[in-house]
């Protein structure tokens, strides 16, 4: 087995393993985190495997640098907009907006999240943030559901708990079709998708 090494604190350091975790991302997004090799991913640097040991410890840390990262960043954002206090129809507008931008930014990270998470955290107790991010997650939505029911910016008749399910799946699906610096930006997309789940898509009768 390649000796891993300690890496060395130098400038170029930092970017190279930004490029190497990019390259793993996308590695682990397209064949599988359980399918994925050292080699390969060292193969699609254009480096010898060993080499990544330089950088990294193992090929379960790349991956838990890569999904905290996501999340960590994530996070930040949608704390942000929970703590303004806004009203549950912004609130929700601007998480599903951070949502669409996390995409944009982690594209390959998200992918990976919605086709390993579950397994990882059944495997590894490493990887035991996703279950707490998941949680979290869910009541960050829900309570922002919840207050838009209670306070009558959403229909008294809402399942809030159908409609976090419905919102999760179909906002993070969306990695698997988005094209960063593609036609349509992320805050199209969460106009559009926005547009969808709050005004609906049938043309409404005149005075109805």
């Amino acid at each position: 087995m390649p000796t891993k090494k300690k890496p060395r604190t130098t400038a170029a350091a930092p970017a190279r393993r930004g490029e190497l975790l990019d390259r793993a991302a996308r590695v682990f997004a397209d064949q599988g985190y359980n399918a994925t090799t050292v080699r390969r991913i060292a193969d699609d640097a254009g480096m010898l495997a060993g080499s990544l040991y330089y950088y990294f410890a193992s090929k379960d840390a790349m991956l838990e640098e890569i999904l905290r990262t996501f999340l960590d960043e994530l996070w930040d954002r949608y704390d942000a907009v929970l703590d303004a206090e806004t009203g549950p129809r912004e609130t929700f507008e601007a998480l599903v907006a951070e949502s669409f931008r996390a995409i944009d930014r982690h594209c390959a990270a998200v992918q990976i999240y919605q086709n390993e998470a579950k397994q990882l955290i059944a495997q590894e107790r490493r990887f035991f943030f996703l279950e707490q991010s998941q949680t979290k997650f869910e009541k960050a939505w829900l309570s922002t559901l919840e207050r838009g029911v209670a306070l009558g910016e959403f229909r008294a008749d809402l399942d809030t708990r159908v409609t976090y399910r419905f919102v999760r799946d179909t906002v993070w699906v969306a990695a698997s079709w988005y094209q960063p610096n593609g036609k349509y930006s992320p805050e199209e997309i969460a106009r559009q998708y926005l547009s969808m789940v709050l005004d609906g898509i049938a043309v409404r009768e005149s005075g109805a």
